[in-house]
């Protein structure tokens, strides 16, 4: 059995340093399940830490990918009800590879009715958002995305409603997205409206921002002191400066609490995510070969896209 892998052993562009290698996979270590991938997506959080902007808490030489699905192949005997069955193979092995391996008491078994592209991405978004609404609740506010195409933002913008918010706008820099987020009951606002986002980033009580940078700056400078500005991405690839004591800024790192869910608790967000993905929208895929990994980032940036790219492991 050959194992096909996205490794990095240095950090930089993605594109650069990323390396396929053929292997033949290590003994699977007692507690781990064995997992023949089907579909990883690409995301930022995939990227990311390829760069080296969290160098001291990836060490290298690592795999790339956080999430995707798969069919266990080999399971320690407290877990032998599940080859054969579909998995989330989390917190283990990067996922940009054939055959990944992971701590069996945090694979996510996939319920038989979920589609497998939906089920590759129900970890990153999905858990973001759902803990972002949890600990920063939209119950009866006004709501303001940016980046509101972006997967994340479409779950934060349906979730809130789902979670009682008053309204929900949305930040956009495509016009493609317009007519989408309207469909999903999301106010849809141009990036370039300048006079339209400072606006309603003036009547915001809850801003979910993925940006960062200029934008970040525009809502906070306008936004009323007893909102809550909720930070989880850094998408322009600038941080930003508050000129203000309030509103009050807080950083959402989906990494900073994973610690401290037993895994009783991590098995349950998956139990609350599954009805709530059932019943809401999300972008569709792009499928490429993980032998075309390089087409499949490049899909990635391109301005104004509306689907997932996602790697197809299998032969």
């Amino acid at each position: 059995m050959n194992n096909l892998a996205l490794w990095y052993r240095r950090f930089g562009e993605p594109e650069t340093v990323l390396q396929p290698e053929i292997s033949t996979p290590d003994a699977r270590q007692t507690g781990n399940l064995r997992v023949r991938m089907l579909f990883s997506p690409v995301n930022a959080s995939d990227l990311i830490p390829i760069t080296g902007a969290y160098r001291h808490r990836t060490p290298l030489p690592a795999i790339a990918g956080y999430e995707g699905v798969g069919i266990v192949t080999d399971a320690p005997a407290a877990f032998a009800h599940l080859p054969g069955t579909r998995v989330l193979p989390l917190r283990g092995q990067g996922t940009w590879q054939r055959y990944v391996d992971c701590p069996a008491e945090y694979a996510i078994p996939v319920p038989e009715d979920i589609d497998p592209h939906l089920a590759a991405r129900a970890y990153i978004n999905p858990l973001a958002a759902q803990m972002m609404l949890a600990r920063y609740s939209p119950q009866g506010k006004r709501v303001l995305l940016t980046a509101a195409g972006s997967d994340c933002a479409i779950l934060l913008g349906q979730w809130a409603h789902l979670a009682g918010a008053a309204a929900v706008y949305g930040i956009h820099r495509s016009s493609v997205h317009a007519e989408r987020l309207s469909a999903m009951g999301i106010i849809p606002i141009a990036q370039h409206d300048t006079a339209g986002v400072r606006d309603i980033a003036a009547r915001a009580d809850v801003v979910y921002d993925a940006t960062g940078g200029k934008l970040a700056e525009t809502i906070l400078s306008v936004m009323p002191e007893q909102g809550i500005f909720v930070c989880y991405g850094l998408l322009s690839g600038q941080t930003f400066r508050q000129q203000r004591a309030l509103p009050r800024v807080e950083w959402f790192h989906i990494r900073n609490y994973l610690d401290a869910l037993s895994v009783e608790a991590w098995q349950a967000e998956f139990h609350r995510i599954w009805p709530k993905l059932r019943a809401s929208q999300y972008s569709d895929v792009a499928l490429y070969p993980l032998t075309e990994w390089q087409r499949a980032l490049s899909a990635y940036r391109e301005a104004g896209r509306i689907g997932k790219p996602m790697l197809v492991m299998e032969r």
